[in-house]
């Protein structure tokens, strides 16, 4: 069976981007790796083993075309009210807060927030399959 272990995004500004996934969502760099030509960096808290791997390539000075294929990276957290509260406090610009029914029951209470190379991550509130 297979186990879901990182996620990569490509980011211009490595110090930018640690700071963002730390101050938003309390990961912490798990471990970095220097090449010659990019920089892998491992992003990861106490709450899941799940990571997030940030690729820096060496040089490069455009924003990466996110195209039309990219969706999202999704977390949960415990109360979602507070997270907006606080990461609107940062100054991270979470969008507005969404209920999300089906049949008449909430399926999901989200919303979304964007790092600096523009990659949205749904936060979600702790319930039902989202755990």
């Amino acid at each position: 069976m297979a186990k879901a272990i990182h996620t990569m995004i490509r980011v211009l500004d490595e110090t930018r981007s640690v700071d963002f996934y730390r101050k938003a969502f309390g990961l912490n760099v798990a471990e970095r790796l220097d090449f010659e030509t990019f920089t892998l960096v491992y992003l990861s808290n106490a709450e899941a083993e799940f990571e997030v791997e940030l690729t820096v390539n060496k040089g490069r000075q455009e924003s990466y075309a996110l195209g039309d294929g990219y969706g999202h990276l999704a977390v949960s957290v415990a109360d979602l009210d507070s997270e907006h509260d606080r990461l609107g406090a940062l100054g991270l610009a979470p969008k507005k807060i969404v209920e999300f029914n089906r049949d008449g029951a909430l399926l999901a209470r989200f919303f979304f927030i964007e790092d600096p190379d523009g990659y949205k991550i749904e936060v979600l509130q702790r319930q039902g399959r989202f755990k």
